[in-house]
């Protein structure tokens, strides 16, 4: 990872044009760029096939080398128990950081996330000044469009490793409420006497649990670090504090796709990354409101086990012994539980893509009113990345599968639109001051409405919440003051 500090001053691009720039700009470069050599640090290319896959392992996760069920000799036997015994003895290395034992295999995920990555282009000098340059330029003109300053001190060109690995805590914060509380509604839901009828299924099936979730999260997050473009693509910040990035190799096959000007495509992605840590970097309760909100959504999560004593009833040790495949079966069968949605979870949800979509149409606001004077292409690349995070992606796919959540901002629209209208009506200083308290924000139902929350905005006095503690000590005050007034 290349990584540069971001100055300001002589030498500088001109704030007034990209002209000069290279197509593609910065020295980014695809893929097959001659000039880079790949890697994957991996050590396995020699097992891998023409499409990096290990030939071994192919769609089946756990690596086991599956019959068609007709028999098995003392040698597959052998083999499907000495697979079985790595597999508990990598569980157990996974979760044993210290303390408990988590509720998601992190080391599978990243493990087998990394293996999907496979090769990939390692980044250069060029790529790091690219990047710098490419802020640098944004946050000049985004200082003419919004009252909150620039939040990015340091950037970084990523690999899609690189994104992996600095955006793993993120995750870890995202996905352990959630498989925590499946496995606590698992464990609470069963009857007694189902968990006895289940025997030692049921202490197979919590034991394999976490390797499951890790699995799942891993091939998610496989397929998005190969197409996110920036930390904050998803809208979470993923990235060290204060820290901009760009991933150049996705950037570059992004603008293969597009008919534009592969400066103007960067320099638009720049300045997105550029507004999104102006948000996260100086509206300190945002990025805890979001993983907080989806704490609130697991805790609502209820799952349905009336298959589940069906399910163990059905096992027959003989047919195991007898096809090994039917162990993955039932495998992927405790893990077909799926949640059931309440209205508690639903509320949440609401809320979660209400607040996505207000940070996405704010960001798009500022951005195309910074660069729509400037760069041709913005109108077509706004549209373009409103079809990207509308029709989602493996970040979705992932949260869908795991647990029915996913992380798009649906009324992004409707969002961008309410941000407009707010300016139109008052400023910029009106609108970026919604962001200083999360109960001035806007709710779904203004979205869909924003005329009344737009005359609230501009004809309400909203200095109360500027500060809760000092309203606290002004509402102590008038009451003492009333009572010294009644004596």
């Amino acid at each position: 990872m290349q990584s540069s500090t971001v100055r300001s001053g002589p030498g500088a691009h001109n704030p007034g044009t990209v002209d000069g720039m290279n197509d593609l700009p910065f020295g980014f470069s695809s893929s097959n760029d001659p000039d880079k050599n790949h890697d994957n640090n991996s050590g396995d290319d020699d097992r891998r096939d023409d499409h990096g896959a290990d030939p071994s392992g192919g769609a089946n996760p756990f690596g086991f080398a599956l019959g068609d069920g007709a028999g098995l000799d003392a040698s597959s036997l052998s083999d499907m128990f000495t697979k079985l015994g790595s597999m508990f003895s990598g569980m157990g290395a996974g979760m044993a950081g210290g303390g408990d034992a988590g509720p998601v295999n992190y080391e599978v995920a990243a493990n087998l996330a990394r293996r999907q990555i496979g090769d990939f282009t390692p980044m250069l000098d060029k790529e790091a000044t690219a990047v710098a340059d490419a802020v640098r330029l944004a946050e000049v003109w985004l200082d003419e469009q919004t009252t909150l300053p620039a939040g990015i001190t340091s950037t970084a060109a990523w690999t899609p490793v690189d994104w992996l690995e600095h955006s793993m805590p993120t995750w870890k914060t995202l996905c352990d409420p959630i498989a925590e509380q499946m496995a606590k509604t698992m464990d609470a839901g069963l009857p007694e006497e189902a968990k006895a009828f289940a025997g030692p299924m049921m202490a197979m099936i919590g034991q394999l649990s976490g390797t499951m979730y890790g699995t799942q999260l891993g091939q998610g997050l496989g397929q998005l670090a190969g197409g996110v473009l920036t930390s904050t693509d998803i809208g979470l910040p993923l990235a060290p504090p204060n820290t901009g990035v760009l991933l150049p190799e996705a950037i570059a096959r992004f603008a293969e796709g597009l008919d534009l000007p592969g400066q103007e495509i960067v320099v638009f992605l720049a300045a997105r990354e550029a507004a999104h840590l102006r948000l996260f970097s100086h509206v300190p309760w945002l990025a805890q409101r979001l993983l907080s909100t989806v704490e609130e959504y697991a805790r609502g999560i209820r799952i349905d086990l009336s298959g589940l004593q069906d399910l163990a009833g059905g096992i027959d040790p003989q047919e195991l012994m007898a096809n090994p495949g039917r162990i993955e079966e039932l495998m992927g069968s405790a893990a077909a539980f799926e949640p059931q949605t309440t209205p508690e979870q639903q509320a949440a949800l609401t809320r979660l893509e209400t607040l996505l979509a207000l940070v996405e149409g704010w960001v798009e606001l500022v951005v195309t009113s910074a660069l729509g004077d400037r760069i041709p292409s913005t109108a077509a690349l706004t549209e373009s990345m409103r079809r990207r995070r509308a029709s989602g992606g493996p970040a979705e796919q992932t949260f869908a599968s795991l647990i029915g959540l996913d992380l798009r901002p649906r009324k992004l629209r409707e969002a961008a639109d309410l941000w407009r209208r707010l300016t139109e009506a008052a400023d910029v200083e009106t609108r970026d001051g919604v962001w200083g308290h999360p109960d001035l924000l806007p709710d779904a139902d203004d979205l869909d409405a924003p005329a009344a929350f737009i005359d609230r905005v501009i004809g309400g006095d909203l200095s109360a919440l500027d500060d809760p503690i000092a309203e606290l000590e002004r509402q102590i005050e008038r009451e003492k003051n009333d009572g010294d007034t009644t004596e």
